[in-house]
């Protein structure tokens, strides 16, 4: 072959249609060229006569020049499974800061600022925002979101967000989801790019600093079908699919904060529903309007329902109510209480929200919580419970009212 001005080309044509044939999964090649060796000063160059390597020779079997020096290759590993660099810096950075108050079950992510951030739109910048998700997790019952910034690559929030309800559990086997995304008001928002921070890594009551280059979404379809390629998130996806066993396979709905307490004079249980946080979205505008049933099971003459008020247009929603059941302790013990949380929809039935069950026959947090109050008579007990999808048997038999 022959360049524009008649000139012979300095690559033979072999470099490049070479391939990398070796079995196993596709490795790159970080330069061709040196795979085949190159021409001598003199007529006994590095392929002997001609400068040609000989037919026998495989491509593996010339070393590069970077792994004589002792340099990382290819093959050592290293950035099989990475993202390319280039790329991945070029996405931008982000930095924020996480602390978790054990005391008052809070995760607080500081969002501070990001730099050199993918350009988005047309005018060479991007309107950016950040989206916080907690895995696993119903995305819609726990996302977080910063106010955006306009015309920028270099934003500063400086915005505090914050997670209730967030247990030692939580911090066990969670991980935090940080998206960094383009706002557009004519079309859907784009994507830039995301940090996934598992918190396991934070401390209680030590607050952590991070300055992470941003990385690209990559869809998975299950931890099943996961191959070798893709070892670099195999830590998350054995995470995300131990805690989904751990939950049964039910879908997270939201947290609620509840108060019990026996009351030795006035010989009742004395119920406290204090808040919900981060519940999922039931209404085409993104809220719910949620309220509070209990049920004391089982309720032969159907007279323990309590319900709290309506909070319109909230995820969030404060409670602040009180129920008293009277019966005395030892009946109690065989008791189940049961706690679901609605959407009040007007001409149309209630949308089932998430429920918890506490009693003897509930398992981890519930019942250690429902124990507690029994042998602690007189003593006022705040927990966080986690709201599953899963709807009580008693419940479903109900009327959605």
């Amino acid at each position: 072959m022959r360049g524009r001005r008649g000139d012979r080309m300095a690559i033979n044509i072999r470099e490049h249609m070479a391939i990398n044939v070796c079995p196993g999964p596709i490795r790159p090649i970080r330069q061709i060229s040196d795979y085949f060796p190159r021409r001598g000063p003199g007529p006994q160059g590095a392929g002997g006569a001609g400068g040609e390597a000989p037919a026998h020779l495989a491509p593996l079997a010339l070393a590069p020049p970077a792994a004589l020096l002792g340099a990382t290759t290819p093959e050592d590993g290293a950035e099989v499974d990475s993202y390319d660099s280039d790329d991945a810096t070029a996405l931008g950075m982000l930095e924020f800061d996480l602390l978790y108050d054990q005391a008052s079950c809070t995760l607080h992510c500081s969002i501070l600022r990001a730099k050199g951030l993918k350009p988005m739109d047309f005018n060479g910048l991007a309107d950016p925002y950040v989206k916080l998700h907690l895995l696993p997790g119903a995305c819609k019952a726990n996302k977080l979101k910063t106010k955006t910034q306009r015309n920028t690559l270099n934003p500063v929030w400086n915005e505090d967000l914050m997670y209730s309800g967030i247990t030692d559990d939580d911090i066990t086997h969670k991980v935090l989801r940080i998206s960094v995304c383009d706002e557009d008001k004519l079309s859907h928002n784009e994507f830039i790019g995301e940090i996934r921070v598992p918190l396991r890594r934070l401390k209680p009551s030590q607050k952590k600093h991070f300055n992470i280059c941003l990385e690209r979404q990559v869809p998975l379809a299950s931890p099943s079908s996961m191959s070798a390629a893709l070892r670099g998130i195999s830590c998350y996806l054995k995470e995300l699919e131990q805690a989904e066993q751990g939950l049964g396979l039910l879908e997270e709905r939201g947290r609620i904060l509840l108060s019990l307490s026996y009351l030795s004079r006035r010989r009742g249980l004395l119920v406290g529903i204090v808040r919900c946080a981060h519940l999922a979205a039931m209404d085409v505008n993104g809220y719910s309007d949620p309220y509070v049933k209990t049920y004391l099971r089982p309720d032969v003459d159907k007279k323990s329902k309590h319900k709290t008020c309506v909070k319109k247009k909230t995820l969030n929603p404060e409670f602040n109510e009180e129920f008293f059941y009277e019966m005395e302790l030892a009946a109690l013990a065989t008791k189940t209480l049961e706690v679901t949380v609605w959407d009040y929809d007007i001409g149309k039935s209630n949308d089932f929200i998430g429920g918890v069950s506490l009693g003897p026959g509930a398992r981890g947090e519930a019942r250690k919580h429902w124990n507690d109050c029994l042998q602690q008579p007189d003593a006022a007990l705040e927990r966080w419970h986690t709201l599953t999808s899963e709807l009580p048997p008693a419940a479903a038999a109900l009327p959605l009212a």
